[in-house]
């Protein structure tokens, strides 16, 4: 595996045929500073030093797999979560945002600048400039803002400027365009802390890097409780930030299968989902190359997910080559799967799940069901205090849910 992290991706930033840097010229400037910064600090002594520390006393890590007994023993299969959920504020996002505030803090940057659609990325880099004593400035879709209020509080309680976004759907995709914008104005002073496995070279991979840890840590936790590697490993994906970060230790495992389950929405009408790995083409979107919901024209398709995570016409350049490869399956799980998961983890396990990770609970679910004698390690990405609010004043506190 150490070969695949040197060659991927390639010096240019690919993956395979994806990734790559489609941007302006000024801004590639600033983007090769970022790139030789990373490769150069990155592998410092007191860069990874201090980003150890960060991840033990700050952050609580490393975070526990937990065998879900009850879950477990009502569908058949053996369903362990990775407690992505108990990292500091709630979600992986930390792990990166960390890693970068750190990599613009020796930069001499004095402003944090990202775009977040459920509020977590937002929430993390929040916390991030907190802790290093930046300036932070997150762009939201109004509608995201709506739906996923208690992360909005959180963000300005920790010091953050959220700067609603008003244009088009209203949700992560023109989060993206704004807050792409706002960093074009000022690259020298502020850096653009991207929220997932997406965007120009270097972020892919910088993300990814600082979300290996998901997997380092989860590989060995599981290998130590069972003796053996899991058979299924399941992750939700949107960008694609939780899911590379705990595939990574596992793509040269052959006996483990990796599933990333995408939202299939209401519906698999245009503009009903967001299962960009299922039914898109490759295109170009913010930048990089990957697999795309879009048009005729190359343009990006509206999308949607009751997870405000998830709902991203792109994907990560490195999940398209992985898909290529036969390295990874991807499936999809529905609004009411999700929402049914979200119940179910709730009421069976004591743990109350993102509806970004719902989603992977919803298909390993299911998997449990088909292969009932097959181990499962599923990346909770996060917990659900964000989504609260929504579910109760649309769904309710639930119904009485099975298994």
């Amino acid at each position: 595996m150490r070969d695949y992290f040197k060659q991927q991706p390639d010096t240019k930033g690919f993956f395979g045929s994806y990734g790559g840097s489609f941007i302006p010229e000024a801004l590639q400037k600033e983007m090769d500073k970022i790139t030789d910064a990373y490769y150069s600090i990155s592998k410092s002594h007191h860069f990874i030093s201090e980003l150890r520390s960060i991840r033990k006393h700050f952050q609580g890590r490393p975070t526990p797999v937990y065998y879900a007994r009850t879950l477990s023993d009502e569908l058949g299969g053996r369903i362990y979560l990775k407690r992505e959920d108990l990292n500091h504020t709630g979600a992986h996002k930390l792990n990166h945002c960390m890693g970068e505030a750190l990599l613009a803090k020796y930069m001499g940057k004095k402003k944090l600048i990202a775009e977040t659609g459920a509020g977590q990325h937002g929430v993390a880099l929040a916390t991030a400039a907190a802790y290093f004593g930046l300036e932070c400035e997150i762009h939201m879709g109004e509608v995201d803002i709506r739906k996923e209020h208690p992360n909005v509080i959180r963000m300005k309680l920790l010091g953050a400027n959220v700067v609603p976004v008003t244009s088009g759907l209203k949700t992560l995709k023109e989060a993206v365009d704004s807050a792409f914008s706002a960093y074009l104005e000022d690259p020298v002073n502020s850096i653009y802390c991207i929220g997932s496995v997406v965007g120009p070279h270097p972020f892919p991979m910088m993300v990814r890097d600082f979300q290996r840890v998901v997997g380092i840590e989860a590989k060995e936790q599981f290998f130590e409780m069972t003796g053996e590697m899991p058979d299924n490993v399941v992750a939700c994906v949107g960008g694609g930030s939780n899911s590379m970060g705990i595939f990574t230790a596992f793509l040269d495992e052959e006996d483990t299968t990796l599933y990333g389950v995408e939202p299939s929405g209401r519906s698999l009408q245009k503009g009903e989902h967001a299962a960009t790995m299922c039914y898109g083409k490759p295109g170009l979107i913010h930048g990089f190359k990957c697999y795309l919901l879009q048009n005729d024209k190359g343009e990006p398709d509206p999308v949607y997910s009751i997870a405000s995570g998830l709902d991203y016409p792109g994907v990560g350049p490195e999940h398209s080559a992985l898909k290529d490869a036969g390295k990874v399956v991807y499936e999809t799980a529905s609004d009411k799967e999700a929402l049914t998961a979200f119940y179910t983890l709730s009421r069976k396990e004591g743990i109350i799940p993102a509806l970004e990770s719902a989603h992977a609970v919803a298909f390993a679910m299911k998997l449990a069901k088909q292969e009932p004698r097959k181990s499962i390690l599923v990346n909770l990405s996060g917990r659900g205090d964000k989504d609260i609010d929504f579910i109760v004043e649309n769904y309710g506190t639930g119904p009485e849910v099975k298994a």
